[in-house]
Protein backbone atom coordinates (compact mmCIF):
# COMPACT_ATOMS: atom_id res chain seq x y z
CA UNK A 1 0.00 0.00 0.00
CA UNK A 2 2.91 1.98 1.21
CA UNK A 3 4.61 1.32 -2.54
CA UNK A 4 1.26 2.27 -4.55
CA UNK A 5 0.56 5.64 -2.49
CA UNK A 6 4.30 7.05 -2.63
CA UNK A 7 4.33 6.36 -6.80
CA UNK A 8 0.71 8.12 -7.19
CA UNK A 9 1.45 10.90 -5.10
CA UNK A 10 5.15 11.45 -6.30
CA UNK A 11 3.64 11.48 -10.01
CA UNK A 12 0.36 13.69 -9.05
CA UNK A 13 2.73 16.21 -7.42
CA UNK A 14 5.50 16.16 -10.18
CA UNK A 15 2.47 16.44 -12.71
CA UNK A 16 0.98 19.30 -10.52
CA UNK A 17 4.54 20.88 -10.42
CA UNK A 18 5.55 21.23 -13.74
CA UNK A 19 2.06 22.11 -15.32
CA UNK A 20 2.05 24.97 -13.04
CA UNK A 21 5.13 25.93 -12.68
CA UNK A 22 5.28 26.30 -9.00
CA UNK A 23 6.54 24.01 -6.34
CA UNK A 24 3.66 23.46 -4.60
CA UNK A 25 5.36 22.76 -1.28
CA UNK A 26 2.10 22.38 0.93
CA UNK A 27 1.55 19.02 -1.26
CA UNK A 28 4.47 17.52 0.86
CA UNK A 29 1.60 17.71 3.78
CA UNK A 30 -0.64 15.80 2.39
CA UNK A 31 2.19 13.88 1.37
CA UNK A 32 3.14 12.64 5.37
CA UNK A 33 -0.81 11.92 5.58
CA UNK A 34 -1.31 10.25 3.04
CA UNK A 35 2.47 8.10 4.18
CA UNK A 36 0.99 7.36 7.58
CA UNK A 37 -2.72 6.79 6.41
CA UNK A 38 -1.45 4.29 3.51
CA UNK A 39 0.50 1.95 6.63
CA UNK A 40 -2.31 2.10 8.56
CA UNK A 41 -4.41 0.81 5.81
CA UNK A 42 -2.18 -1.81 5.02
CA UNK A 43 -2.23 -3.11 8.61
CA UNK A 44 0.93 -2.08 10.06
CA UNK A 45 1.12 -2.29 13.61
CA UNK A 46 1.42 0.93 15.52
CA UNK A 47 4.61 2.20 17.04
CA UNK A 48 7.95 3.85 16.24
CA UNK A 49 8.53 1.42 13.06
CA UNK A 50 5.70 2.80 11.70
CA UNK A 51 6.31 6.51 12.69
CA UNK A 52 9.45 6.00 11.54
CA UNK A 53 8.94 4.00 7.96
CA UNK A 54 5.90 7.17 7.21
CA UNK A 55 8.63 10.12 7.49
CA UNK A 56 11.48 8.25 5.98
CA UNK A 57 8.59 7.29 3.01
CA UNK A 58 7.49 11.66 2.97
CA UNK A 59 11.29 12.10 2.53
CA UNK A 60 12.02 9.91 0.01
CA UNK A 61 8.62 11.65 -1.84
CA UNK A 62 9.96 14.76 -1.57
CA UNK A 63 13.36 14.41 -2.92
CA UNK A 64 11.66 12.07 -5.85
CA UNK A 65 9.36 15.13 -6.73
CA UNK A 66 12.10 17.41 -6.00
CA UNK A 67 14.64 15.33 -8.67
CA UNK A 68 11.69 15.12 -10.99
CA UNK A 69 10.56 18.57 -11.35
CA UNK A 70 14.03 19.71 -12.03
CA UNK A 71 14.53 16.94 -14.50
CA UNK A 72 11.60 18.38 -15.87
CA UNK A 73 12.39 21.80 -16.38
CA UNK A 74 15.97 21.31 -18.23
CA UNK A 75 14.58 17.64 -19.75
CA UNK A 76 12.15 19.50 -21.54
CA UNK A 77 14.74 22.06 -23.15
CA UNK A 78 16.27 19.30 -24.43
CA UNK A 79 13.30 17.30 -25.17
CA UNK A 80 13.17 14.70 -22.74
CA UNK A 81 10.35 13.78 -20.50
CA UNK A 82 11.30 14.07 -16.83
CA UNK A 83 11.78 10.31 -15.87
CA UNK A 84 14.07 10.48 -18.86
CA UNK A 85 16.43 13.34 -18.00
CA UNK A 86 16.13 12.60 -14.14
CA UNK A 87 19.03 9.97 -14.72
CA UNK A 88 20.95 12.18 -16.34
CA UNK A 89 20.89 15.24 -13.71
CA UNK A 90 23.44 15.09 -10.94
CA UNK A 91 22.17 15.81 -7.23
CA UNK A 92 24.29 18.87 -6.51
CA UNK A 93 22.22 20.16 -9.82
CA UNK A 94 18.84 19.16 -8.21
CA UNK A 95 19.72 20.77 -4.63
CA UNK A 96 20.96 24.33 -6.61
CA UNK A 97 17.62 24.02 -8.88
CA UNK A 98 15.51 23.47 -5.60
CA UNK A 99 16.68 25.82 -4.00
CA UNK A 100 16.09 28.55 -5.87
CA UNK A 101 12.75 27.35 -7.07
CA UNK A 102 11.21 27.01 -3.48
CA UNK A 103 9.97 30.04 -1.72
CA UNK A 104 9.79 30.26 2.05
CA UNK A 105 7.15 28.71 2.78
CA UNK A 106 7.59 25.52 0.54
CA UNK A 107 10.54 24.86 2.45
CA UNK A 108 9.02 25.92 5.96
CA UNK A 109 6.25 22.86 4.05
CA UNK A 110 9.01 20.94 2.94
CA UNK A 111 10.48 20.41 6.32
CA UNK A 112 7.42 20.04 8.52
CA UNK A 113 6.40 17.33 6.12
CA UNK A 114 8.24 14.21 7.42
CA UNK A 115 7.46 15.43 11.30
CA UNK A 116 3.83 15.90 10.47
CA UNK A 117 4.08 12.14 8.95
CA UNK A 118 5.91 10.85 12.36
CA UNK A 119 3.12 12.35 13.92
CA UNK A 120 0.51 10.82 12.25
CA UNK A 121 1.91 7.60 12.63
CA UNK A 122 1.53 6.28 15.72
Amino acid sequence: MLVLGTVTMVVAWTSLALATDRQHGWVALLAGLEAAWMLRLGGMAAGWPRRLLAALATVAMVVAVQWFVAAGHIGGQMGLAPWEAAPKMGAWHVWFLSRMANTGLDLLCLAAAPLLAWRAGR
